[in-house]
């Protein structure tokens, strides 16, 4: 029978160690320091499964304008708004390569040449002690911390969620600024309208102003009608003077949003007619909610919230880390690499916090909180979402009505003045009749105008806030089936 060999005295020392930490380890106390949020689910927000029509990547093309297609990918291109997101995207994933390498092996080198003079009543005995001599010292050093806990795999967590957020959040900046370019596009070909309108109606009340004129001096008519047309006229020209002013606002928002400070001479100004409408869903489901950058960003800060839980909650258990060393030391440098100058070393070390007067568990409640407040935030904009979803769909489709009952009074006010002009032609009537009736056809001539300007507003905002033509990657779309739903804590 062979006999086993007993541990020797230093193993049996660390093995002794290793199981006081660990039985100490047990006593952590993080009771009742957990989370208590829980994620919103489509059920709880009244939407129905099913499939939307989802917006094209590039969903402003099918307004059919070239020219604005060419100014969104320029303004995709230039805005400082979207490197300033794109950095900080750079930014964390730097901090994710720092959580990776956090949980490798780390290994570091150490070259050092120091002159000393030694004390003749220190711990120094002669010959060394009262001497000047030269200490050298040329060593590898390496060091790994086992991750029985899970504080690396906490942060590493943290960190792919932060990562995951920015670049969602950096996705999400660019469907605003591609919905604000069009939005900016449309708004301009509406004040360019409206000013050619505001001609055309100074111009017809300056005509009347002449006619009214000279039926006054005719004695056919009074101050007061005079009056009134030059009120009138004098209200035409402010109009015009704010819309000349609001062309520009225009031309130099839509400038900024380019990254330029001024736009180009060469764009031309666009019209509200050349733009075609957009093609939106009649009812809203759930599918829709996975197409949003903005909530996928928020649904990945939960997740980077959750890591930092973990590494807070890791810190109650022991540290264990391997290290080492490896390499050579003299006195006098010329005895540095002589053979009986190598030296090593290695081992574990164990660490436990034993008493810390409440900062772990501090800690812990901090990091738990913060999970609370990602998924309150998380929460917060699902629900800002539907909203604005739900809002955007129904100016749609009462703009939509109202477009069509507009549509018949302008045909009315037209027919009208078609008739006055027949019968000014026939010598029924007179020119201050058919520029009467003209009136009411500019005014709905406006009112068409604006009108046409919410209509197509209302349908980039539903399609910005159906995601904005987002298409979620693996890396990037939210944890989860899907975007909305209840994750275990």
């Amino acid at each position: 029978m062979t006999s086993q060999r007993p541990p020797r005295p230093a193993a049996r020392g660390l093995l002794a160690a290793a199981l006081v930490l660990l039985a100490l380890a047990g006593c952590a106390d993080t009771q009742g320091i957990r989370p208590q949020a829980r994620l919103t689910d489509a059920a709880a927000l009244g939407l129905p499964a099913g499939q939307d029509l989802a917006p094209a990547p590039d969903w402003w093309r099918a307004l059919g304008d070239a020219q604005l297609d060419s100014l969104v990918l320029q303004a995709l291109e230039g805005n400082p708004n979207l490197r300033v997101a794109a950095a900080r995207v750079a930014k964390a994933r730097a901090g994710e390569l720092a959580a990776r390498a956090a949980s490798l092996p780390q290994v570091g080198g150490a070259a050092d040449l120091n002159r000393q003079s030694f004390s003749s009543h220190y711990i120094y005995p002669p010959p060394l002690g009262g001497t000047v001599q030269t200490l050298a010292n040329l060593q590898l050093n390496g060091g790994w911390e086992l991750d029985f806990f899970g504080k690396h795999a906490g942060a590493l967590d943290a960190a792919i969620g932060q990562t995951r957020a920015a670049q969602a959040q950096a996705d999400a900046a660019r469907v605003l600024l591609a919905a604000n370019v069009v939005r900016a596009y449309v708004q301009w070909a509406h004040v360019n309208e409206l000013h050619q309108l505001a001609e055309r109606t100074l111009a017809q009340r300056q005509q009347m102003t002449q006619l009214v004129q000279q039926r006054t001096q005719a004695g056919l008519d009074n101050q007061v009608s005079l009056r009134q047309n030059e009120s009138s006229r004098a209200d035409t020209r402010t109009s015009l003077a704010a819309l000349a002013q609001q062309q520009q606002a225009a031309r130099q928002a839509l400038a900024a949003l380019l990254g330029q400070p001024r736009l180009a001479d060469a764009v031309a100004a666009p019209r509200l007619a050349q733009l075609k409408t957009l093609a939106v869903p009649a009812e809203l489901h759930a599918d829709w909610l996975a197409r949003r950058a903005d909530i996928s960003a928020a649904r990945w800060r939960v997740e980077a919230a959750r890591g930092e839980v973990q590494v807070a909650r890791a810190q109650f258990y022991p540290n264990i880390n391997l290290a080492g060393f490896l390499g050579f030391q003299s006195l006098g440098f010329d005895n540095l690499l002589k053979g009986g100058s190598f030296q090593w070393g290695v081992g574990p070390a164990l660490r436990l916090p034993i008493f810390e007067a409440g900062k772990l568990r501090a800690h812990l409640s901090a990091s738990s909180a913060e999970v609370d407040a990602a998924i309150e935030s998380y929460n917060a904009a699902v629900i800002d979402a539907v909203r604005e979803a739900h809002d955007q769909a129904h100016a749609v489709q009462s703009l939509a009505r109202q477009q069509a009952e507009q549509a018949q009074a302008q045909a009315a006010a037209e027919a009208a003045w078609d008739l006055a002009r027949q019968r000014y032609q026939a010598g029924l009537g007179t020119y201050l009749q058919v520029l009467g009736a003209e009136t009411a056809v500019l005014a709905q001539r406006r009112q068409q105008l604006d009108l046409a300007a919410q209509a197509l507003g209302a349908q980039i905002g539903l399609t910005q806030a159906m995601g904005g033509g987002w298409q979620p990657s693996a890396t990037v779309s939210a944890p989860g089936a899907t975007t909305v739903s209840v994750a275990p804590h």
